[in-house]
């Protein structure tokens, strides 16, 4: 009886362990955070149907490490998004441009002209009147163009009164254009109209952005010992999974690929750098891009380039302005228009006090890294403490024990144009934000743009989208913090930079950033408008006047008069 008892456990136990052999080999294994983790998988189960998804933001998920993976890449939950941004920031159609182009075909500031229109209903200008200005487009035979797709700039100034506002720039796509301005002070206003890029010169920059999205690259040092290497990183590469190093930010998605080292391996990346620019230009192009020929170059006027404005009316019979501007500059100082009285810090005890007890965090590029070395110049009490951090990348902080001010910056992550830096300092902002308690007395102030212009703008939008998330993720866990967006600004013309950082790679980031934060309860610092209406040569680095304007504005937001206000960012 017992031998058959035996018999008859070893039998079902044969069975068993064969049944349960033959359910694990439908199942697949992986490693994560070095982890053993099983995936079963199931069959003949009827799919049913999912609830549909929220509206929220929701990061891009990895992109593939090969040959298939892609500049231009969106998740499926944000493809919509993406594709609506695009449209949003859409360019009039430009010429095509042929290998032998002759530039007498091209627009020519020389033989264009712009023309004050008169006063709707006619009479003088007051404030609150709306300036129009017709701006027609030859070539340099004087034959008009037919066609639009200009860049264009106006600006409305008057030197005296150190008073200036900016334009904004409709295109009629047959090589006319009106320019709109709000009249805001009493006096004279000279109207100034500037050629920045022909159509032609658009149509060469979205085509190298097209061929060559990877013509910023970057490089990391590995080192193990004795043994060092050295290889490029992108966003993308081409090649299959088993020659790259995936460093995919877990937590958003943003993608970043190294070529893996010969002798190395992916967990000895020590630094990243800024390794250059790779393309191969057309030489003949060159000459859409000349200084002083056809590239910010000032078009003259048919007629008066002033007018003489007048008081505004009292019985409130002037023009409705339709294109509000984000604020203008009078006596040197900025005058913002969506509602925020831009307060006068002008010493470091002002600054001081406006600060006193608060921490403000600077995040992005160099531009608002340029706010940091602002405060910690022109406020004596706010002292650098050394962070032993590498040149211009950081992080920095400064303290002011007295007043119990805490200032920081700390860059973006890659890609990240910057001198060489410790691989683990290449934090992204949206990953920061999640260690940010906020509160009443916590300022954020965020400007990413400068290193993204020559990438395709899907590389833009899905880091700003990434940041919107977690603003709005901080902002629902802390509605009091105070969160300011710096947009692009204007920059220099240098002919060696124009293919990778033109003022029309810079105008679709600012375009880009309005629309996504649309609605968003942070403070928008309109960098753009701001350079644009000054009389200040344009500048990646903005000149200290216009930096002291900014610092005014960030100020403003963070000791308003009357208690604190903040609301929904005005577009």
């Amino acid at each position: 009886m017992n031998c058959s008892f035996i018999l008859l456990f070893m039998v079902l136990s044969v069975v068993l362990f064969m049944l349960y052999y033959m359910d694990f080999s439908h199942q697949s294994s992986c490693t994560y955070g070095g982890k053993l983790c099983i995936f079963r998988k199931i069959t003949n189960i009827t799919p049913t149907k999912m609830a549909p998804k929220p509206n929220t933001i929701t990061p891009f998920g990895p992109t593939e490490p090969a040959s298939v993976c892609s500049f231009h890449s969106a998740s499926p939950e944000n493809a919509t998004e993406v594709n609506l941004l695009k449209e949003s920031i859409a360019w009039p159609e430009t010429p095509s441009v042929r290998p032998d182009f002759s530039l007498n075909d091209t627009s020519d500031p020389a033989h264009s002209t712009f023309t004050i229109l008169p006063r709707r209903g006619g009479g003088s200008w007051h404030i609150g009147d709306q300036l129009e200005v017709l701006i027609r487009v030859s070539d340099y035979r004087g034959r008009p163009r037919k066609s639009g797709g200009d860049l264009l700039y106006a600006r409305l100034q008057n030197r005296a009164v150190f008073a200036g506002v900016a334009g904004k720039v409709l295109d009629h796509r047959n090589g006319s254009y009106t320019a709109v301005f709000s009249l805001l002070w009493e006096g004279k206003a000279q109207v100034e109209v500037s050629l920045v890029h022909p159509s032609e010169a658009i149509t060469v920059l979205a085509k190298v952005t097209q061929e060559y999205p990877d013509r910023a690259y970057f490089l990391s040092v590995f080192r193990s010992g004795s043994v060092t290497e050295t290889v490029t990183c992108n966003v993308c590469l081409k090649g299959p999974k088993e020659k790259l190093c995936n460093y995919t930010d877990l937590h958003t998605g943003e993608p970043w690929f190294c070529y893996k080292p010969k002798k190395l391996t992916c967990d000895n990346r020590i630094t990243h750098s800024k390794g250059g620019f790779s393309f191969k230009p057309e030489s003949n192009e060159n000459q859409l891009f000349q200084r002083g020929v056809n590239m910010k170059v000032s078009i003259p006027s048919s007629g008066p380039s002033s007018i003489d404005i007048l008081p505004k009316l009292k019985d409130g019979t002037s023009d409705i302005v339709k294109t509000k501007p984000a604020g203008y500059y009078y006596q040197g100082a900025w005058r913002a228009l969506d509602g925020t009285t831009v307060r006068q810090f002008n010493n470091a005890s002002a600054r001081t006090q406006c600060l006193k007890g608060k921490v403000v965090h600077l995040y992005g590029d160099s531009t608002v890294r340029q706010f940091f070395e602002f405060l910690t110049g022109n406020t004596p009490d706010l002292k650098k403490f050394d962070l032993k951090s590498p040149g211009k990348a950081g992080p920095y902080m400064a303290l002011d024990y007295k007043n119990n001010i805490l200032l920081t910056y700390r860059c973006h992550g890659t890609p990240i144009l910057y001198t060489p830096m410790p691989a683990i300092e290449t934090r992204h902002i949206a990953t920061e934000l999640r260690t940010v308690a906020g509160g009443p007395d916590t300022v954020i102030v965020i400007s990413v743009w400068a290193h993204f212009t020559s990438f395709p703008i899907e590389v833009y939008i899905r880091r700003l989208l990434n940041i919107k998330r977690a603003v709005v993720q901080l902002l629902t866990r802390a509605p009091d913090t105070l969160v300011i967006i710096r947009t692009s600004n204007p920059k220099g013309s240098v002919l060696s930079e124009i293919r990778t950082s033109s003022d029309w790679y810079a105008l679709q980031c600012y375009k880009v950033l309005r629309e996504i934060f649309k609605g968003v309860n942070v403070q928008l610092l309109d960098a753009w408008e701001m350079c644009l209406a000054h009389h200040l040569p344009h500048s990646l680095h903005p000149q200290p006047a216009i930096i002291k304007n900014m610092i005014d504005v960030v100020l403003s937001h963070t000791c308003p008069l009357g208690g604190k206000s903040k609301g929904a960012t005005k577009q």
